[in-house]
């Protein structure tokens, strides 16, 4: 359903949309294939040890990745990082290559570490929770580094936080 054809936001989609997130792609590699999703629903979680969650879709096969690879990677978006977006929009088959035409880092990493993200996180799955039509990760985050400190990362908000 495209923008225009959506019913118009309830109240509370409205007051939905309203909480900012920022923007990120979510990488995994699982058997020895990588493959990546443009996140939004990412926040810490924790000090001591540092925690983030991020939701993924249920029907999603990333989410079944990270489980069975026990891990991800969170790479921040920059302001100003639409080809980004584009690239991992709409999501890949897991069989097709998500990284062509991306330059990655080196950095060991439980996914993919891209070379235009302003920062990265690296995390252990320490739980998973049923969310209603997501599934909530808890990850202990095990690495990470700040790639552009002068960089600001991507903020987001919907006119309706009753859809992506």
């Amino acid at each position: 359903m495209t923008e225009s054809t959506r019913p118009p936001a309830s109240t509370v989609g409205q007051a939905l949309g309203r909480i900012p997130s920022g923007l990120f792609i979510l990488t995994v590699t699982h058997n020895g294939r990588s493959t990546g999703m443009l996140a939004s629903w990412v926040m810490q979680a924790g000090f001591d040890p540092p925690m983030v969650t991020v939701a993924v879709a249920l029907p999603r096969y990333v989410g079944d990745w990270i489980s069975a690879a026990g891990g991800f990677t969170l790479n921040q978006i920059p302001a100003g990082g639409k080809a980004l977006i584009r690239h991992f929009g709409r999501g890949f088959a897991a069989d097709v290559p998500a990284f062509v035409g991306l330059r990655l880092r080196d950095e060991c990493a439980a996914g993919p570490v891209l070379a235009d993200a302003v920062a990265y996180l690296d995390a252990e799955v320490a739980g998973v929770l049923a969310g209603g039509d997501h599934r909530i990760v808890l990850g202990r985050v095990v690495a990470g580094a700040v790639f552009s400190a002068d960089a600001e990362p991507m903020v987001h908000l919907r006119q309706n936080g009753m859809h992506y």
